[in-house]
């Protein structure tokens, strides 16, 4: 199972969403999106779209999980140094991997990260 992993501002748009996903995909098919429970409502357009499930992810969850990114932007808003790289380890289960490190839109809204986990 591959999980797309998403940080991204509030104002974060569609195009925003789906470029990071497709810098991150770099041509894997993924299986889920997930997201930090309070930025779930910008990614249902693109689960519904794609016809995938999303998955909510706790704010709480996240600071517990070490990320191979570290930005201070991150660390400081969410207490971890990756968002789309913690939620995507964090979705993904136990053991999960890192396929992908984070990918950033060109409009710098999003980032996206790929975890491979087992279901």
């Amino acid at each position: 199972m591959i999980v797309a992993g998403f940080g991204c501002r509030a104002s974060a748009t569609a195009e925003s969403l789906d470029a990071a996903l497709a810098a991150a995909a770099e041509g894997r098919s993924v299986d889920r999106l997930a997201a930090p429970a309070d930025r779930i409502a910008l990614l249902a357009p693109l689960a519904r779209a794609r016809g995938l499930p999303l998955i909510a992810v706790a704010d709480d969850a996240l600071s517990a999980i070490v990320t191979p990114t570290c930005s201070p932007v991150s660390l400081a808003a969410r207490g971890t140094g990756s968002v789309a790289e913690a939620v995507a380890l964090h979705a993904a289960g136990p053991n999960a991997r890192l396929l992908t490190s984070r990918r950033i839109s060109p409009d710098r809204r999003a980032t996206c990260a790929l975890a491979q986990g087992t279901p």
